[in-house]
């Protein structure tokens, strides 16, 4: 009776097991390696699989909805096609086209392939800006991209490289692009899409990936600071002979501290300083090492610049965490050929500090809408200079009213440049300037505020925080 009762328990334990091993199976199953995505029409993606981009601070308009439709009056093979109306810039419905096509279920396998492909025709000869696969708006973890897509007037076949196709065991994000008008003067287009699928070629020789644009950056940082790695890029070489580069997610890397103690790098390419020394952040593309690097130089514990004490209902805030600061179009506009300020902009254990380097001059502009700060006193910002001020430095705060018509250069712009020199000036420390609006004789009104201009660099380091007005 004993021993039926032992086989009775392993019969089960054996059936327990099987089971399990078939849901596992059925798992597997359900990702699929279906490889068209759309040929005469969308394959396998669902019912709600299209998603233009929306509007964002970049671009208040967003993308034109429908600016993707199937036709089928031209093709490439088959019956009907993918069409793509860009825009004119200035359509009120959005001014660019641009969307994501995201399976509406579970994602595929697409370990087989080595890459996406298409044949496209343009009704001019155009450049498209962005054409990719692994956007599913999140995580987005393996987005690649091929930028500046030359397409002229007749059917052309478009190739774009899986850098590591071991990694796409379940994806959705099938297919990506972004179409403006800057090469067509802001008309507006058309491009055609067809045999939109995977492939497997077996002729795409192995990539050479690239981090920081193929160059060894240094950055100095404290701890507790975030960087990250950015620019990453990889090169193939196509069956056509052609050397395709292609903007590459940092999840097919794998990065390398050359002194974890000093700094710490994730899967994502997020690098935290912890500890003041050096370290080297470099990658692997598989079994070759990527081109390019950063170097973290961290000087230690960062001084952060005085907690503002105004009260809230008291100030207009342009940059500071302690207030809600209003819409700012931008902390450096980078006013080309003459500016060479450059921002490497960080934050320490949540607090915001403007990092400008190269510094010469800088723009801060909030235009949309501009401010009124006839109610307003004074100006208040704190700047830090890290390295030894030279003799004779200076900084000047510019601010800049762009009259009633609210528009630069409208010929109703006022302002005035306050001047600070040494003792005022002092290196490793912050130097917390306040500029009344009675000192400035120049600026005949504070009520369309746009602009406030630091000038008096040397190509020098500059960290700015609190900016702001304030009674």
């Amino acid at each position: 009776m004993k021993s039926k009762k032992i086989a009775f328990i392993l019969i089960s334990l054996l059936l327990v097991f099987g089971c399990q091993n078939d849901d596992a199976d059925l798992q597997t199953a359900k990702a699929s390696s279906i490889a068209e995505i759309f040929t005469d029409t969308p394959i396998g993606m669902g019912t709600n699989f299209y998603f233009p981009y929306g509007a964002g601070p970049d671009n208040p308009i967003g993308s034109k909805l429908n600016a993707w439709t199937v036709d089928s009056k031209v093709s490439y093979k088959g019956n009907a096609s993918m069409r793509f109306d860009v825009p004119n810039s200035n359509d009120v419905e959005g001014n660019y086209a641009g969307g994501i096509f995201r399976i509406d279920g579970a994602g595929r396998d697409l370990t087989n392939y080595d890459a996406l492909t298409f044949w496209a025709k343009a009704s001019q000869g155009v450049t498209v800006a962005e054409f990719g696969f692994g956007e599913d708006f999140f995580p987005n973890k393996y987005i690649t991209t091929m930028r500046n897509v030359s397409i002229g007037t007749t059917w052309t076949k478009f190739i774009i490289p899986i850098p590591d196709a071991s990694k796409l065991v379940l994806e959705k994000g099938m297919f990506r692009y972004a179409a403006n008008t800057n090469d067509t003067n802001g008309k507006g287009y058309t491009f055609w899409i067809d045999e939109l699928k995977f492939e497997k070629l077996g002729t795409i020789a192995q990539g050479q990936a690239s981090i920081m644009n193929r160059t060894n950056t240094s950055l100095t940082t404290f701890v507790g600071v975030n960087s990250k790695i950015d620019n990453v890029a990889a090169i193939f070489n196509l069956p056509t002979g052609i050397n395709q580069a292609v903007s590459i997610s940092t999840s097919f890397l794998e990065f390398i501290s050359s002194n974890p103690s000093v700094a710490s790098v994730d899967s994502t390419g997020l690098v935290t300083s912890l500890s003041a020394g050096t370290a080297v952040i470099t990658a692997k593309f598989g079994d070759t090492v990527a081109n390019g690097s950063l170097t973290i130089n961290c000087v230690g514990t960062f001084v952060h610049a005085p907690t503002p004490t105004k009260t809230a209902a008291n100030v207009i805030s342009i940059f500071s965490n302690p207030y809600t600061n209003v819409p700012v179009n931008y902390y450096n506009g980078y006013w080309a050929p003459w500016q060479t300020t450059v921002s490497n902009d960080f934050t320490v254990n949540g607090d915001g500090v403007l990092n400008y380097t190269k510094f010469n001059f800088v723009g801060i502009e909030f235009s949309s809408p501009t401010i009124n700060a006839t109610a307003m006193t004074h100006v208040h910002l704190d700047a830090f200079f890290p390295t030894s001020i030279a003799s004779g430095r200076q900084l000047r705060v510019i601010v800049v009213d762009f009259g009633a018509d609210g528009a630069f250069n409208g010929g109703d712009d006022t302002r005035y440049s306050t001047t600070f020199t040494a003792p005022t000036l002092v290196s490793n420390k912050w130097v917390s300037i306040d500029i009344p609006f009675a000192s400035m004789p120049t600026l005949l009104s504070r009520a369309h505020l746009a602009q406030i201009i630091l000038e008096g660099g040397d190509n020098s380091v500059l960290y700015v925080d609190n900016i702001y007005f304030y009674k």
